[in-house]
């Protein structure tokens, strides 16, 4: 199995294959991540994305059925694995450690700080 570090990508397609569980093909994909992220991406990005993560065993996909509206063609249709599941808990237990250990301050200096910006500006918050 290569890698099994998650990249940004590679997480929230991770995570829309989950989400779209039966529907999660290429292009669904693409349009829930578009969606949700207010993003655009491109189909081949996804598709790529895709096979990565089919390679390092956190997707397993399938064939589905040719229909008429595909001009005969068949769908892939991706399933999140178990190692796809543990992948996705590690990333979200590391954001979360590393979100819990930031001192509070880090937030209130940053909004301070912005905060005197806009105010220059004669704008406020």
């Amino acid at each position: 199995m290569k890698g099994t570090q998650l990249g940004e990508f590679e997480e929230l397609v991770l995570l829309t294959v989950g989400v779209l569980q039966e529907s999660a093909y290429g292009v669904g994909v693409k349009e829930e991540i578009e969606l949700r992220s207010n993003r655009k991406v491109t189909l081949s990005t996804v598709h790529a994305t895709l096979i990565r993560l089919e390679e390092k065993g956190f997707l397993e996909s399938v064939l589905g059925e040719a229909t008429k509206e595909r001009g005969g063609k068949r769908k892939r249709i991706f399933k999140m694995t178990s190692q796809g599941g543990n992948a996705l808990v590690s990333a979200r237990d590391l954001r979360n450690d590393l979100w819990s250990s930031m001192p509070k301050m880090v937030f209130s200096e940053n909004f301070s700080k912005l905060k005197l910006t806009f105010s220059r500006f004669r704008l406020s918050l």
